[in-house]
């Protein structure tokens, strides 16, 4: 049942696997683990009644709530600590975000079944490192969650506690002030954490499939380390620009809609507190910075997952051309009967003229691994011919791999593009308001 793979991926586990267990041992046990379904955040598809009950929960909790709080407990009549002036945009910014999300994991749920979405069905058939990479990485992933909305949900739940308890008569309430103050304070209090809880679970499923597509690229990077033919290094790196491709397909509305409400959402926020007459200290505009930093922070996973995969699947040109112009030294050399036929990094070869000498050989680069370093690579006799070679290096020069959002990659370059645009906005609007230029 859909339930179940939902539950399956989003819940943590109850115990460990040991590395031994099989991909199919491990599978059936996370079936069996989570059965019960997916409560927390009402996202069940597996019978029409449970959807019905996942899109009530969503309107109730993202829209019905934030309006009833925004017109009935805006306080404009309380004292200026209990006042709440920028609840307005803080209600719709939550809201649209949350709506962005919601409508996209549904989306993937109906559309796909979160196995297919998250790229299970097919991981029996990659290599033993990578699937219990991903499943370990699929457990933190849960955590991670945790690290992110538990912080948010305890800040906001200190300010509406203290800001329902310290209000008194302030605050409108119906027959029982303490009973309706209560249940009231549970009810935002829950709208609060639902909203958040599916902003952070889209951008950390992204976030997910981003890292089984780096576990794939570093194990395709071993084949240079051996004897491969050419059509099977092309057809494996075909497989992960496709998956990258897919990946691209799915998230780009998400992304794209997700930049722009932030954006506007920030700008909006900069306006409105750096009016003549606005009132901003933590009791006011407390819950707009936390808000502002949920988006800030969702936006900011998603961007620095692409930008991470997308550094990894350009590297394979840089280790492509280092292979082939290793493979080329070595073989004039066996010609020229200069050196040994072996590996050029064998302690045979240490003196080789090849062999870097580096002088800081102790300390370690930033972000070294398989596909990123400049170790050379080893070459073996029978190496592929020098036009082979030749050929797969233009292939990957000319068909770069990585997250695209509607044919804009999403690099290091773009990801600068997008800060010097911002921050010229910002400046622009803070000369507008407060005389700064």
């Amino acid at each position: 049942m859909e339930a179940e793979v939902i539950t399956e991926i989003l819940l943590p586990k109850k115990k460990s696997i040991s590395a031994g267990d099989s991909f199919h041992e491990l599978n059936s046990f996370e079936l069996k683990s989570y059965g019960s379904g997916l409560k927390w955040v009402f996202l069940d598809y597996s019978t029409f009644w449970r959807a019905g009950l996942s899109w009530s929960v969503f309107f109730l909790l993202n829209v019905g709530v934030p309006i009833v709080s925004h017109f009935v407990f805006s306080c404009s009549d309380c004292d200026p600590s209990h006042q709440r002036p920028y609840d307005g945009v803080v209600q719709v910014s939550l809201s649209l975000f949350a709506t962005i999300s919601f409508v996209s994991i549904s989306t993937f749920a109906r559309k796909y079944g979160l196995r297919r979405f998250l790229f299970l069905d097919k991981l029996s058939d990659d290599h033993e490192k990578v699937r219990l990479g991903y499943t370990d990485q699929l457990h933190k992933s849960m955590r991670l969650l945790s690290a992110f909305v538990l912080p948010c949900f305890f800040a906001d739940s200190v300010y509406k506690i203290w800001w329902f308890t310290s209000g008194g008569n302030q605050i409108p309430y119906l027959y029982n002030i303490y009973l309706s103050k209560t249940i009231v304070c549970v009810l935002l209090l829950c709208s609060w954490l639902y909203r958040i809880s599916i902003c952070f679970l889209v951008c950390i499923l992204f976030r997910l499939t981003c890292f089984l597509q780096l576990l794939r690229l570093d194990e395709f990077a071993q084949v240079f380390e051996g004897e491969s033919d050419v059509a099977s290094i092309l057809l494996e790196h075909l497989r992960i620009r496709r998956n990258l491709r897919v990946i691209s397909h799915r998230f780009r509305l998400f992304i794209l809609s997700t930049l722009i409400l932030v954006t506007i959402s920030q700008f909006v926020s900069l306006l409105v507190t750096t009016e003549p007459r606005s009132k901003v200290n933590l009791a006011t505009a407390g819950e707009l910075a936390l808000c502002s930093i949920t988006l800030v922070t969702g936006l900011l996973i998603c961007l620095r997952s692409a930008a991470k995969i997308t550094h990894k699947a350009q590297s394979v040109t840089s280790l492509a051309a280092k292979w082939h112009a290793c493979a080329t030294i070595n073989s004039f050399d066996e010609l020229e009967e200069e050196t040994p036929r072996a590996p050029i990094l064998s302690s045979a070869n240490a003196g080789n003229s090849v062999a870097p000498n580096w002088d800081f050989d102790d300390e370690e680069g930033d972000g070294d691994d398989a596909l990123d370093n400049t170790n050379l690579v080893p070459i073996f006799a029978n190496t592929i011919s020098y036009q082979k070679r030749q050929a797969l290096v233009t292939y990957f020069e000319h068909n770069r791999a990585g997250i695209t959002v509607y044919g804009f990659m999403l690099d290091r370059t773009w990801l600068h593009t997008i800060f010097a645009i911002q921050l010229s906005l910002t400046l622009w609007i803070l000369n507008k308001t407060i005389g700064i230029s």
